[in-house]
């Protein structure tokens, strides 16, 4: 008579997909005895697979003997005397690694000559298992990783989901067996998500699954802190979490679900994502909360490693495992650099460059290029695959009036920026005129990612020098508006240029507007939905030139002691105000500290003037030139000379390197 069970080994091997090359494995270790070690992290489907194993070896008249660790009573693994031909199977083997030592000397050793053993469990074999050169002959270490695409869709088309809606269950999944099937059941509930975290109720049950090893809430919150970056080391741990990184840094590298990398640790796409989401519907504060703070880290993250080419390679990182999460079609498409990196223009390069922007973008374009290799090369950015070979380029130029009348794309920004924020004495206009990929032109690819991580490193490490960085080598404006939108840089309206056959598009931002530090949170809030809102030319603050800015710290003086007065004053919103306090109340004490700092540096005479005359004054002008013993067009004299080395020390300052 037929069984439940039956009908239920029917149902699992329709569902079974994949895994030839772990099938063919096991077929060739039949022959012999021997160990299977096959791991890999919770729900990738190491039971699936040793049932499938099971049934061949019954197949072919093994005799399949099946060790569950969970349903395992102390001292019952069995001994197999008299079983012919056996293949036994030791499933969730990470509860059995406290007896590991015995396992392997004692246990393994005393059963049949022609025994095969399939062992599966989270983590790879222990060292003893590879020291041991017998073991080390009959071992074969199987790591079990996600399903290819083709099997994934072949697993959704046998569930019956439509054909539509694969691409994005695949691409939520990451090829995780267990997400797919938790999604195929939301799907067949009546949900069509468009991320983990329309559906909870799937994030939960893999957390339980992926993540029941954390012992502790700290650990958890380090698995949190570990998702957010592409790369964890000790030191960002430690910014994140405090003293204690040592240890739990340890315990991370320990994880099934943690690889290691040359940059750090990095957990697994899909427990990345069940981490983000869980927290964001668990504690979406602390969430919010842990995506602000994780940009400081980063950035001395990024700062810590030496060499251009390696921290780009983090930023790249970054930009995909962000990008994945986007629903910015633009963003969302970059793919990972698969080794392709950022090197020097070579002289050689020039020809094949000429070349793909003829064929892509016309001839007048190869010309510029041309022009500016020749005039620049130290501003292009070559883009090498992981065989050396170059696949593309981008360019960014630091445009000075002298460059004007060559090219029509330098000419448009040069023109743009000077209208509505000209540079001041010493600062830069950085413009991303060029980007191309030999093969897909501006279509996805690792030539992309790379650009867009050219310029996400070049704001990370921005100098207070820079005035405007521009972006004018998109053709796609409808494309790449929201993206750059999304980035904080607004549709620069009358920069558009063509050159030949092609338009482009440009982007702008005005660092003395909207700086690093108030990008950053701006960037952070529209990851979090918080604000979608874009940047445009009117936002932030006007940007004071040299004689306005002299005005300004004249009526500051005047105004030190009237608060109603103070908080009208233009400095407060100047780039050095704004990175010392967030708010008006903190600025204003800023100011005056600022001032006095300021005073300090003058010559005693000069500095004893000012504080009787701005910092502390308890008479008139007058009286106070008469106690210095001058007269009072001297003591103005004076005065205004302190006041014009003051205005100079805070204008190096405002526009100079951040020193304070």
């Amino acid at each position: 008579m037929a069984r439940l069970a039956d009908t239920l080994d029917g149902l699992r091997r329709r569902s079974f997909v994949g895994r030839d090359a772990e099938i063919a494995l096991f077929r060739a270790a039949m022959a012999g005895p021997g160990v299977l070690f096959v791991h890999g992290v919770g729900g990738v489907g190491k039971t699936w697979l040793l049932n499938r194993f099971a049934e061949i070896a019954a197949e072919l008249g093994r005799v399949p003997v099946r060790i569950d660790a969970r349903h395992l009573a102390p001292g019952a693994l069995p001994g197999l005397s008299g079983v012919p031909s056996p293949v036994l199977f030791l499933d969730t083997y990470e509860l059995l690694e406290p007896l590991d030592d015995w396992i392997r000397e004692h246990y393994l050793p005393s059963l049949p000559a022609d025994c095969l053993v399939v062992i599966a469990g989270r983590r790879a074999p222990r060292p003893p298992w590879r020291a041991d050169p017998a073991w080390r002959e009959l071992t074969r270490v199987v790591p079990l990783g996600r399903l290819s695409a083709d099997d994934g869709a072949g697993y959704l088309a046998a569930q019956n989901v439509a054909a539509a809606l694969q691409p994005r269950l695949l691409s939520i999944a990451h090829g995780h067996p267990l997400t797919l099937a938790l999604l195929t059941d939301a799907v067949r509930r009546g949900v069509t998500p468009r991320g983990l975290n329309d559906v909870p109720d799937v994030v939960g049950a893999l957390v339980t699954r992926l993540l029941a090893e954390a012992p502790s809430a700290r650990h958890r919150i380090a698995l949190e802190a570990c998702a957010l970056v592409p790369a964890t080391t000790e030191n960002y741990l430690r910014s994140m979490l405090g003293d204690d990184a040592g240890e739990l840094f340890a315990w991370l590298r320990a994880q099934s679900f943690v690889d290691e990398g040359p940059y750090g640790l990095f957990p697994h796409d899909i427990v990345r994502d069940v981490l983000d989401a869980d927290l964001r519907w668990r504690d979406p504060q602390r969430h919010a909360d842990n995506y602000r703070r994780k940009l400081a880290a980063f950035q001395d993250q990024v700062r810590a490693v030496t060499g251009r080419r390696e921290q780009l390679e983090l930023v790249a990182r970054m930009v995909v495992l962000n990008g994945a999460r986007s629903r910015l079609t633009a963003l969302n498409a970059l793919p990972p650099t698969f080794g392709a990196y950022v090197d020097d223009l070579r002289h050689d390069d020039q020809g094949p460059i000429a070349a793909m922007t003829a064929a892509w973008q016309g001839r007048e374009q190869a010309r510029l290029v041309a022009y500016w290799m020749n005039r620049r090369p130290e501003a292009f950015h070559i883009f090498r695959d992981a065989d050396q070979e170059l696949r593309g380029y981008a360019a960014c130029l630091d445009l000075t009036e002298a460059d004007l009348g060559a090219d029509p794309g330098v000419d448009s920004m040069w023109r743009y920026a000077v209208k509505h924020g000209p540079p001041r004495s010493g600062e830069r206009i950085r413009a991303w005129r060029f980007f191309l990929d030999r093969d897909q032109g501006q279509r996805p690819s690792p030539s992309m990612t790379l650009f867009v991580a050219d310029q996400m490193l070049d704001i990370l490490l921005l100098g207070a020098d820079t005035a405007w960085s521009l972006a004018g080598a998109w053709e796609d404006a409808d494309l790449w508006g929201p993206a750059m939108g999304f980035l904080d840089f607004w549709p620069a309206d009358g920069a558009e240029y063509e050159v030949g056959p092609t338009s482009y598009a440009v982007f702008a931002h005005d660092w003395r507007r909207v700086d690093g530090t108030e990008w950053a949170r701006a960037l952070y809030d529209r990851q979090l939905g918080v604000s979608n809102d874009r940047a445009s030319e009117e936002d932030g603050v006007p940007v004071l030139a040299e004689p306005e800015f002299a005005d300004a710290v004249r009526a500051a003086l005047r105004h030190l002691h009237d608060p109603d007065r103070l908080r009208t004053n233009p400095l407060l919103r100047s780039r050095i105000l704004r990175q010392k306090a967030p708010d008006e109340s903190g600025r204003m004490v800023a100011l005056r500290e600022l001032i006095e700092a300021g005073i300090g540096t003058l010559d005693p005479a000069l500095a004893d003037l000012m504080s009787r005359t701005f910092l502390r004054p308890t008479t008139t002008q007058a009286r106070v030139a008469a106690t210095l013993h001058l007269s009072f067009n001297t003591y103005r004299r004076h005065r205004d000379r302190a006041i014009s080395r003051l205005t100079a020390w805070l204008w190096d300052h405002e526009t100079g390197p951040a020193r304070l």
